[in-house]
C-alpha cells in the first residue's frame, strides 16, 4: 500500500480511515484489471498482520478492519478465494474489549459478507458463534450492529444454504468444460458435490451453545433454529433430538418473550413430525392398496385366461384388450407411487425423542416443561405410538405421581396420557402369532403349511387352544408364548409391512419393569395415584396373567400390605386385583393367598378391626362366596392361635348372617338335604367350634335346632366370659333383624320344630337380665300362647331329655339321614373349646396364681392385684355379695347373675387394670359395654341386680319366663289327658 494509505488507515479520525479506505478500494480495483493477484494478496496480508491484528493499536485495528471492507468490496465475485486470509481478523476482532473494535468489526464483516454472499457460509460456524456471544453485548450500540450482520447471515442462509456450492470446492478445469449440449449431466454432476453450508458440522456448535442462560442469547438460538427448520431442503428436524433437551428448558425462562418464541417453535417441530408421520403412512397404504389391488388383476388375468383357451377369437380380443388396460393402469399408478413427496425421506428418531421427553416428566421439572413434555407424549400416540413400548415403564413412573400434581392444567394433561397409553396397550391384548395367522391364512392357501415348516408348527399350537380346549391352553401358552413372539418380531422387519407393527412390537412390553414401576407407585402419598397403579396392574394382568403377578415375587406381599391402606377406594381396588389373579390361577394359588391373609389379620389386627369386614364382601364379591369360606374354615380349622381363631370365626359369621353379598350362601346353609349343602356345613362347623357362640348361631342359620340346643347343653360346661355374653347378646339381637324372620314364623309350628323353643329358653337363661334378655322374653311370650291352640294329641307328655341320652337319639338320626355325623361334630366342639380352655388356664395360671381375663396373665399386674386376685371398686371379687357366677373361681355359689350391663362394666373396670389386646372382642366392643353400664344402677350387696329398664323391670320374677316353657311342653298333652 502507499504511505498515504497507511497513515489514513492509523488516523484516530473516522474520516480520514474512511478516505484511506476509499483510495484503498480504488489501488485493488486497479490491480484486478491488470490481474495482479500477487500485489492483491500481499495487500491482503499487510491489512491483516499490520493493521487487524494490532491488538494494543485500537486506531490501526479500526483501519484495518475498514481496509479489510474496502478490499472486499474492490474485489466483488474474486473475494472467495481471499476470505480464508480475510475473515479470521475480523472474527477476532469480535472479542476485543473496545466496544468500537466490536462495533467496527460487525460493519466490515457485513460489507464482507454482502459482497461474498453464498460463499460466507463456510465460515457460517465461526460467525454464527461470534454472534451468539454478541446478542448478549453490554453496549448497545454493538448490539445493534451484531443484529444487522445477523439479519444479512439469515438472508443468505435462507437463499442459499440448501444448495449452495462453492466455487473453491469446483475446479478450474471443469468450470472450463462445461458441456454447453448436455447441461442436464453437468447439473446432475454439481449435485455430488458438498454445499457451502452444513447441518451436521453445525449441529455439535448448536448442541454446544442450546444450554446458554442469557434471555438475549435464547432469543438468538430459537430465532436461528426456527429460521433453519423453514427452509424445507435442511431437514432440520432430523437433528432434533441434539438440541430438543436444552430447547425445552428454555420453557422455564421468566423473559416472556423467550417462553412465547420457544413454545412457537416446538408447535412447528411437533407439526412437522406429524406431517411427516402422515404423509409415510399414506405412502405405505397406497403401496399396500396397490399390492391388493395387483393380486386381484392377477388373480382375476388367470381365471379370464381359463375361457379364452378354449372359447372363440372374440372373447380372446375381449380379455386381451382387458389385461392392457388393467395393465396400462397400473403402470400410472406405479408411476404415481413413485413420485416423490416432501417428507417421505426424512428420517425422525422418534425413540430419542421419547427419551428425551420422559425426563422432563419428573415433578421437579418446570410446571410449563412437563405440559408440554405430556403435550407431546400424548400426540406421539397419533405419531409412532410402537415406539412407546420400550418406555412404558418409565412412562408409568413419571405419568402417575403427576395425575395427583397440585396444577389442574399437568393433572388433566397427565390424565390424557395415562388414558392414551391404557387404550394402546389394552388395543394389544390379541397374541402376535394368532392375528398373524388369522390374517395371513385367507390370502395365501399353503402359507399355514410352510408356517409350519419354518416354525416347527408353534403357531398352531398356541392360538388352537385359545378358541378351543381350555385346559391345554396353559401349557401351550407357557412353551410358546416367549418364542412365536420373538419369531414374529424377527421376520417383522425383514417383510417391511407397517400394517402390523402393533402385534409385532407386543413382545417388547417388559411386563416386569412396569409391574415393578407400578408396585413403587404404592409408596406414593396420593390416593389417585395410588389408585391408576391398581388400574394398571388389573389392565396388565387381565391382558397377560401368565407374564403378570405371581404369588412368588415381591408384588404379592405388597399387594396384601396395601390392603391396610387408609383409602378404601385403594383396597377395594387391591382386593379386584388380588380376586382376579385368585379367579385366574390355581387352586394351590388361592389357598396360600387365603392363608397370607389371615397372616395379615393376624399380624394386623387394626385391619381385622377397621377393614376385615370389607375385605372379605369385597372379595365374596368378586370370587365364589363358597369358596373363600370353605378355604378359610379349612384353614383356622388348623390353626394354633385360638384366640385369633375365635375371633376370626366371630368376624366370618357376622358377615355370614348379616352381609347382603352372602345372601346365597345362606340360602345354601338352610338346605341340608343336599349332600353339598352337607359337607358345606360340616366344614364351617368343624372351623366355627373355636367360637361357641358362632356355632350356636350357624346351627340356627341352619335350621339345625337339636344340634343347637345340644351345643346348649355343652355351654353349661363352658366359661361365661364377658366376651360370650356380649356376643350372644348380639346374636339376640340379630335373632329380630330380617335374616332369621323365618326363624321366628317356625316358632308358630311347636310341634314341627320343638327344639327351636329350647333353643331360645336356653339363651335365656344364659342371658342376664338385660336388654337382650326382655327383647328374647317378649318374642317368647308373645308366641306362648299358640300352644293352647294346638290339638295334636300327645301320647306322653314330653320332659327334657337328659344329656346322657342325646347321643343315642343322634346316633339314630344319623342312620336315618346318613349324611352328617352330628355325635362327632358335638365331640369336636367339646374338644376344641377344652383345648381353648387347657391354653387358657396355662396363660393364665403360668407364672402366678391371679386369674386372667380372655387369656391375659395377671403377670404384668402389681402386686397387690396379683396378691388379692381381682378387685372392684377396692373389694375382693372373692366376697359373697360380688361373685360373678361366671365360672371364676371363688364366686358364690347362690349369688344373683349380674346383667350384660353389669358384666361389660366390670370388664371395663377390670381391663382398665389388665393390657388391652389388640383385637380383642373386648377392645372391639368397649363403646357397648360403656353404654350398658350407663344404664346400670347398682344396689347392696344382697338387693339384685336391676334390669336396664329401670326399677320396673326388676320385680320380673325368675321363673315367669320358664312358665311358658311348661306350658309349651306339658300343658297341651296334661289337657288332653284329662279330656
Amino acid at each position: 500500500m502507499d504511505a498515504n494509505i497507511q497513515r489514513a488507515l492509523h488516523d484516530k479520525l473516522y474520516d480520514k480511515r474512511k478516505g484511506g479506505a476509499l483510495d484503498l478500494e480504488r489501488l485493488v480495483r486497479e490491480a484486478l484489471v491488470a490481474k495482479d493477484f500477487d500485489k492483491i494478496s500481499k495487500i491482503v496480508q499487510q491489512l491483516c498482520h499490520e493493521y487487524a491484528y494490532a491488538v494494543h493499536q485500537p486506531h490501526a485495528r479500526n483501519g484495518g478492519l475498514i481496509g479489510l471492507a474496502a478490499a472486499s468490496i474492490a474485489l466483488g465475485p474474486e473475494v472467495a478465494r481471499y476470505l480464508e486470509e480475510i475473515v479470521p481478523p475480523v472474527l477476532a476482532c469480535f472479542t476485543d474489549q473496545d466496544a468500537r473494535v466490536r462495533y467496527y468489526a460487525c460493519e466490515s464483516m457485513y460489507n464482507i459478507a454482502k459482497v461474498a454472499k453464498g460463499e460466507i457460509l463456510l465460515y457460517f460456524n465461526d460467525i454464527f458463534d461470534s454472534l451468539c456471544k454478541l446478542a448478549a453485548d453490554s453496549e448497545l450500540s454493538v448490539k445493534n450492529g451484531a443484529e444487522l450482520l445477523d439479519r444479512l447471515i439469515k438472508d443468505i442462509v435462507s437463499e442459499s444454504a440448501a444448495t449452495y456450492v462453492s466455487v473453491l470446492n469446483v475446479s478450474e478445469e471443469a468450470v472450463l468444460e462445461v458441456d454447453s449440449e448436455n447441461p442436464e449431466a453437468d447439473r446432475e454432476s454439481s449435485v455430488d458435490l458438498p454445499t457451502a453450508f452444513s447441518l451436521s458440522r453445525f449441529i455439535p456448535l448448536l448442541k454446544e451453545r442450546i444450554h446458554v442462560l442469557n434471555p438475549f442469547t435464547r432469543t438468538f438460538l430459537v430465532s436461528w433454529i426456527t429460521l433453519l427448520d423453514s427452509i424445507p431442503d435442511l431437514e432440520l428436524v432430523t437433528y432434533l433430538p441434539a438440541f430438543l433437551g436444552g430447547l425445552f428448558k428454555f420453557l422455564s425462562d421468566p423473559n416472556r418473550d423467550v417462553h412465547v418464541a420457544t413454545q412457537g417453535a416446538l408447535d412447528r417441530f411437533l407439526g412437522e413430525i406429524k406431517k411427516i408421520a402422515r404423509i409415510k403412512k399414506g405412502i405405505e397404504e397406497s403401496r399396500k392398496s396397490a399390492g391388493e389391488d395387483k393380486a386381484k388383476q392377477a388373480n382375476s388375468s388367470e381365471i379370464d385366461s381359463t375361457p379364452t383357451e378354449r372359447g372363440p377369437t372374440n372373447e380372446e380380443q375381449e380379455t386381451a384388450s382387458v389385461h392392457t388396460d388393467s395393465s396400462g393402469t397400473e403402470d400410472v399408478r406405479s408411476v404415481s407411487n413413485d413420485d416423490w413427496v416432501p417428507g417421505q425421506d426424512v428420517q425422525v428418531d422418534h425413540p430419542k425423542i421419547l427419551e428425551i421427553l420422559v425426563q422432563f416428566l419428573d415433578p421437579a421439572s418446570e410446571e410449563e416443561i412437563q405440559l408440554a413434555a405430556l403435550h407431546w407424549i400424548d400426540s406421539f400416540f397419533e405419531i409412532c405410538p410402537e415406539n412407546i413400548l420400550p418406555f412404558v415403564p418409565n412412562l408409568l413412573s413419571q405419568v402417575l405421581p403427576a395425575m395427583a400434581s397440585d396444577v389442574e392444567l399437568v393433572r388433566k394433561a397427565a390424565n390424557r396420557v395415562n388414558n392414551s397409553l391404557m387404550e394402546y396397550i389394552m388395543s394389544l391384548t390379541d397374541e402376535p402369532a394368532t392375528t398373524r395367522a388369522s390374517t395371513s391364512t385367507p390370502r395365501d392357501g399353503p402359507e399355514p403349511e410352510r408356517r409350519d415348516s419354518t416354525a416347527n408348527g408353534r403357531t398352531p399350537s398356541s392360538s388352537a387352544p385359545r378358541e378351543g380346549d381350555g385346559k391345554k391352553a396353559p401349557d401351550n401358552q407357557g412353551n410358546g408364548e416367549t418364542q412365536v413372539p420373538a419369531a414374529v418380531s424377527a421376520t417383522a422387519p425383514a417383510q417391511g409391512d407397517n400394517s402390523s407393527p402393533s402385534a409385532a412390537q407386543t413382545t417388547e412390553l417388559d411386563y416386569a419393569a412396569a409391574v415393578n414401576a407400578l408396585t413403587l407407585q404404592f409408596l406414593n402419598e396420593h390416593e389417585a395415584t395410588r389408585v391408576a397403579a391398581l388400574t394398571w396392574l388389573i389392565m396388565l394382568h387381565s391382558k397377560a396373567p401368565r407374564k403378570v403377578l405371581a404369588i412368588n415375587d415381591g408384588t404379592f406381599p405388597a399387594l396384601l400390605k396395601t390392603l391396610s391402606d387408609p383409602a378404601e377406594a385403594v383396597v377395594t381396588r387391591d382386593l379386584q386385583l388380588l380376586s382376579q389373579i385368585s379367579r385366574n390361577s390355581e387352586d394351590k394359588y388361592f389357598t396360600s393367598f387365603m392363608v397370607n391373609l389371615l397372616q395379615l389379620f393376624c399380624t394386623d389386627r387394626r385391619l381385622l378391626e377397621t377393614r376385615g369386614n370389607l375385605i372379605i364382601r369385597q372379595l365374596c364379591v368378586s370370587l365364589s362366596a363358597e369358596r373363600i369360606y370353605r378355604t378359610l374354615a379349612d384353614c383356622l380349622e388348623k390353626d394354633e392361635d385360638v384366640e385369633f381363631a375365635s375371633i376370626m370365626v366371630q368376624n366370618l359369621n357376622n358377615n355370614l348372617i348379616t352381609a347382603p353379598e352372602l345372601a346365597d350362601l345362606r340360602k345354601r346353609l338352610r338346605n341340608l338335604e343336599t349332600r353339598d349343602g352337607q359337607t358345606f356345613f360340616v366344614t364351617l362347623f368343624r372351623s366355627w367350634c373355636h367360637n361357641a357362640v358362632a356355632t350356636f348361631s350357624l346351627c340356627l342359620l341352619a335350621q339345625a335346632y337339636e344340634q343347637a340346643y345340644n351345643l346348649l347343653q355343652i355351654f353349661a360346661e363352658l366359661e361365661m366370659t364377658v366376651n360370650m355374653l356380649i356376643q350372644i347378646d348380639k346374636l339376640v339381637q340379630l335373632l329380630e333383624s330380617p335374616v332369621f324372620t323365618y326363624l321366628r314364623l317356625q316358632l308358630l309350628e311347636p310341634e314341627k320344630y320343638p327344639h327351636l323353643y329350647k333353643c331360645l329358653y336356653g339363651l335365656l337363661m344364659l342371658l342376664p337380665q338385660s336388654s337382650a334378655f326382655a327383647a328374647l322374653k317378649n318374642r317368647l311370650n308373645s308366641v306362648s300362647a299358640i300352644g293352647y291352640l294346638h290339638i295334636a294329641p300327645r301320647t306322653t307328655p314330653t320332659a327334657p331329655a337328659p344329656a346322657y341320652d342325646r347321643p343315642n337319639r343322634l346316633k339314630s338320626r344319623d342312620q336315618d339321614n346318613s349324611g352328617i355325623r352330628w355325635v362327632e361334630l358335638l365331640d369336636k366342639f367339646k374338644s376344641v373349646q377344652e383345648k381353648a380352655r387347657r391354653l387358657q388356664r396355662l396363660q393364665t395360671h403360668g407364672g402366678t396364681d391371679g386369674i386372667g381375663i380372655n387369656g391375659t396373665s395377671l403377670d404384668g399386674l402389681p402386686s397387690s392385684v396379683r396378691n388379692n386376685r381381682f378387685l372392684l371398686n377396692g373389694q375382693n371379687l372373692d366376697s359373697p355379695g360380688l361373685g360373678l357366677g361366671l365360672g371364676i373361681p371363688g364366686s358364690a355359689g347362690g349369688a344373683v347373675v349380674p346383667s350384660a350391663s353389669g358384666i361389660a362394666a366390670t370388664g371395663k373396670q377390670l381391663s382398665s387394670l389388665l393390657p388391652q389386646r389388640p383385637g380383642s372382642a373386648q377392645s372391639i366392643h368397649n363403646t357397648q359395654g360403656q353404654a350398658a353400664a350407663g344404664n346400670q344402677r347398682a344396689g347392696g350387696p344382697s338387693t339384685p341386680t336391676q334390669g336396664p329398664g329401670g326399677p320396673g323391670q326388676a320385680q320380673h320374677k325368675p321363673r315367669s319366663s320358664l312358665s311358658n316353657l311348661g306350658r309349651l311342653t306339658g300343658g297341651v298333652g296334661g289337657r288332653k289327658l284329662k279330656k
